[in-house]
């Protein structure tokens, strides 16, 4: 009684099946040369590591052999982050019809000199911890930020991500800060330039556009939105500067919306809660919304009016 039967079942897979006829892109079935996600996110995990030997790598391992372990992680990373690009490469204009082979040596030459960056990513993130363990009262130590900080975890993903970017690897770097997004609620488009001392405070709801640039010594609270004024240009659109530029020792306080590719915010500034900027503001500037007025009725006072 209720149950689907077979001739149900067989008329339901005809239905779908004569819908994947056509050429729309969500038809389109080619797992063996599409990016795998959960290899993505594999790839961050161990680059954690790498980054973080002392907080994210297998407490079973001694200190003695990290050289060994540090070997097999970079080899790890190394082997699959290659693939990952190998098969994205074709996304690119130049590379769309290029040999397999081709491909492949392009996506180890990228692979290898993002490799090379990392002690630089290193650095960058020791500044960003010290900005938040100067920035932030409630913090007891440099540890806990590592290891407990979503905004951290989501800027330490994006310098990752970025530094791909920058190499022209397209896809990957996306999904990488979109899996940090999933995670802490912080959306950062890995093409956003942004410079040393970041410090994200709480970090919820946080947006920040491909094309922001931030300087340096710049603190973020939660709910912020550093966007464009208007996307209906679409594709138009693509590579123009659409978000805006903040400057350096800059305060952004929650809820503030600051939109547009030519908004410039001037070094020293300090933008106030649920303010809306939609022009620049000069170095030095204090920026706030004017207090909405309100009232304050006791029961007491109902009861009278009663």
């Amino acid at each position: 009684m209720g149950q689907v039967s077979d001739p149900e079942i067989n008329e339901l897979v005809d239905l779908i099946l004569d819908d994947y006829e056509d050429d729309r892109t969500i038809n389109k079935i080619d797992i063996h040369n599409q990016p795998d996600k959960q290899a993505v996110t594999d790839v961050i995990d161990k680059l954690m590591k790498i980054l973080f030997p002392g907080y994210y790598s297998d407490k079973v391992y001694k200190i003695y052999s990290l050289k060994n372990n540090m070997s097999a992680a970079i080899e790890d990373v190394v082997f699959h982050l290659k693939k990952q690009i190998s098969i994205v490469l074709k996304y690119t204009d130049k590379n769309e019809e290029g040999p397999s082979d081709e491909l492949d040596e392009k996506a180890k030459e990228i692979t290898l000199e993002f490799m090379r960056k990392i002690p630089e990513i290193r650095a960058v993130l020791e500044t960003d911890i010290d900005a938040a363990f100067e920035g932030d009262p409630a913090a007891y130590s440099k540890d806990e930020i590592i290891l407990s900080y979503p905004g951290f975890y989501a800027i330490a993903v994006n310098r990752i991500a970025h530094e791909l970017f920058l190499l022209g690897v397209p896809i990957i770097p996306r999904m990488m800060t979109e899996h940090a997004h999933s995670i802490t609620g912080i959306d950062i488009h890995p093409g956003a330039t942004i410079g040393r001392y970041f410090f994200i405070d709480h970090g919820t709801g946080i947006v920040i556009g491909e094309t922001t640039t931030i300087g340096e010594h710049v603190k973020i609270y939660q709910g912020v939105t550093l966007g464009g004024l208007s996307t209906r240009g679409g594709q138009k659109l693509h590579g123009k500067k659409r978000h805006p530029t903040i400057g350096n020792n800059v305060t952004i306080y929650s809820g503030a919306s600051i939109l547009g590719g030519e908004t410039v915010i001037g070094d020293d500034v300090v933008v106030g809660g649920n303010t809306f900027i939609v022009n620049s503001v000069e170095k030095g500037t204090r920026v706030s919304a004017r207090k909405q007025e309100l009232k304050f009725k006791s029961n007491s006072t109902r009861s009278k009016e009663k």
